[in-house]
């Protein structure tokens, strides 16, 4: 299902002249582009809330009260809508905070139209300190680092690797002191060729949260066209290495008390080249489907790629959402819960409310 990359840059709707992800204009005809960004998380600066622990309303910028260091209290939900992409983050019901993150831009044109999605995930590892600055940082920084590397023209593997590359530093970053270690795990994709016969789909992960490709429901697979429901990246987790290793299938592995034991993440602690060789992959599909990316507070209670397209069937890119998070809060909801969807082909129109 993997296939040879191909050049897909952005192109200018009205006359088909390349573009760059920074243009505003396109240089030929003067069509005028955009881009829409967003990164949950967020904090409303308008909107301080009362510490729990001091009664405070001053925070820093990574949300810790000025008085006594707690953390800022945040609503259970965030979710946001940018046409072609749908973003969506939830607490949960176990956890006391949200650790993950997610952050994604769409480049339209003049009429709204996506011409490049850009999405990241990030998912905090609760066992080191700070890991939702880590995700936040990763997911913001790894979105804005693609953006620069699609205002360059590059290939679709070069432009997740600067995006990559920029989260790991990003996270690196944070660390204070030695001992210091704020970690997350990191998932994206980028989306060109809208328009044309078929779009170019290109991930990048380190540790668990994960990229899913879901075929639109009552469509046959076509060879060079529409992917069967697939998962597109490879865990860095105790349990795939098992699998791997061929010592166990994947039901057996994630019963293993150490199956989500990640063996590669971001963060100061990690490896300099925290990822692996094969963490980049491209496809092209021509839908209808969707693209998701998602944390492992939802694939944690629905992993497979063919059960994840029926509860996304031919629902609107909000209610689908939507359905996936309530799912996985009815299961337990016992992790932070993140989803991104992104609607492809001829019968979903990513640019228009549905």
């Amino acid at each position: 299902m993997t296939q040879p990359e191909t050049e897909v840059q952005p192109r200018c709707p009205e006359c088909a002249a390349r573009v760059a992800v920074a243009d505003r204009f396109c240089e030929a005809c003067g069509r005028e582009l955009g881009t829409r960004r967003v990164a949950l998380p967020r904090l409303d600066p308008d909107a301080a809330p009362t510490c729990e622990g001091c009664g405070g309303t001053r925070y820093d910028a990574d949300g810790y009260c000025g008085g006594c260091g707690q953390l800022r209290p945040q609503p259970d939900r965030f979710e946001a809508d940018l046409g072609a992409v749908y973003v969506m983050t939830d607490r949960g019901i176990a956890h006391a905070r949200n650790e993950d993150a997610v952050a994604a831009a769409v480049l339209e044109d003049g009429a709204k139209r996506p011409v490049v999605t850009v999405i990241a995930v990030s998912d905090g590892v609760s066992t080191s300190e700070d890991p939702q600055a880590a995700s936040g940082a990763a997911a913001r920084a790894g979105v804005d680092a693609c953006l620069t590397a699609l205002a360059d023209a590059r290939s679709g593997t070069a432009v997740v690797l600067a995006g990559l590359t920029a989260a790991s530093q990003a996270v690196r970053d944070i660390a204070t002191h030695d001992g210091h270690a704020p970690s997350c795990t990191y998932v994206s994709a980028i989306v060109r060729g809208y328009g044309g016969d078929g779009v170019e789909i290109t991930v990048a992960n380190v540790g668990d949260s994960r990229a899913y490709w879901l075929r639109g429901t009552g469509i046959e697979p076509i060879a060079g066209g529409n992917l069967p429901s697939t998962r597109l990246t490879v865990d860095d987790s105790w349990a795939q290495a098992l699998v791997d290793a061929g010592a166990m299938d994947e039901q057996s592995a994630m019963r293993d008390p150490r199956a989500h034991t990640l063996l590669r993440w971001l963060g100061a602690d990690s490896e300099d080249k925290p990822w692996s060789d094969r963490c980049v992959k491209t496809f092209h599909t021509t839908g209808p489907g969707v693209l998701l990316l998602c944390s492992d507070g939802l694939w944690n209670y629905v992993s497979d790629p063919t059960a994840l397209a029926r509860m996304v069937g031919a629902l609107p890119r909000e209610k689908a959402a939507r359905a996936l998070v309530e799912f996985a809060l009815r299961s337990g909801g016992s992790d932070n819960i993140t989803v991104a969807l992104v609607p492809i082909g001829p019968s979903v129109d990513a640019g228009e409310e549905q």
